[in-house]
């Protein structure tokens, strides 16, 4: 991509676990600003790419190959100094594991990042398209429900100063309707610039968005990345593997796709304190 940064790139990545062979030879792109979705189903390697990238595999697998971010490579650093150096946060499907269970939301939210005042956390879940945030910020996770949860991580994912925003699986626990809210709120958060101690940096998020789900992918995402047994079969923009997907295992999940119409699902403009 001309007058792109690249702000990831994956080299000869391949993965094994007790001898098996999980990931082989995955090479890829991302850059800065771009919205890419990993596409395939279970067992096709896109979760553990994505734990790659993130430092969240296991100690006892063995990998090989390049992961460079911003121009640092990443593949053998451990979780923490990767986040410290790298800025790459992460948010899973099961959001309730990555808040504490015993802590309130407004006591994570101002430990967690450089908000200091209810003012500003206030702004924050407006944000967030949370209302009622004065009682939500004095819940417990297990008080809120899954689309609250979801969108308080991706909160946590801005306000990291995170460059780039490894997403997996985030909606495939939530209704219809709180998946298009989480859509619709990663769709502007990648359109913003990155907000890190009060300060803008120089550069606009990037989302990594891995699903099984392509109807999910072409809602978000510019570019996709198909993946089949640990190999990646076909990559190419959005609309161009909608129209004239080339690998046969692209080719079916566009056909599952193309049962349900995309445009059909109208979403309030409010959305309920309950969602």
């Amino acid at each position: 991509m001309k007058n792109k940064k690249k702000i990831l790139d994956v080299k000869n990545l391949s993965l094994r676990i007790d001898g098996n062979l999980l990931l082989n030879n995955v090479n890829f792109q991302l850059y800065q600003g771009e919205r890419v979705a990993l596409l395939g189903a279970s067992g096709s390697g896109k979760s553990l790419t994505a734990r790659a990238i993130s430092g969240t595999l296991p100690p006892y697998c063995d990998i090989e190959g390049e992961i460079d971010f911003d121009g640092d490579s990443i593949a053998q650093q451990p979780i923490l100094a990767r986040r410290s150096k790298s800025r790459v946060a992460t948010i899973f499907q099961d959001s309730f594991s990555a808040l504490n269970p015993l802590m309130s939301v407004g006591k994570q939210m101002l430990l967690s990042t450089h908000l200091r005042s209810q003012h500003e956390l206030q702004t924050l879940m407006n944000k967030m398209q949370l209302s009622n945030g004065d009682d939500l910020l004095s819940r417990l996770p297990c008080e809120l429900s899954g689309g609250q949860r979801q969108r308080l991580c991706i909160a946590f994912a801005l306000l990291s100063g995170s460059s780039l925003l490894v997403a997996d699986e985030p909606t495939t626990a939530l209704d219809v309707i709180n998946q298009k809210q989480v859509i619709t709120l990663l769709q502007q958060c990648c359109g913003e610039r990155c907000h890190h101690d009060q300060q803008l940096h120089s550069h606009r998020l990037s989302l990594l968005f891995i699903t099984h789900d392509i109807n999910v992918a072409a809602q978000l995402c510019q570019r996709a990345i198909v993946m089949e047994n640990g190999r990646i079969v076909e990559t190419g923009s959005m609309n161009g593997l909608l129209t004239s997907p080339a690998h046969p295992y692209t080719q079916q999940l566009v056909k599952a796709a193309s049962n349900h119409n995309l445009n059909e699902l109208i979403i309030p403009t409010r959305v309920a304190s309950a969602c």
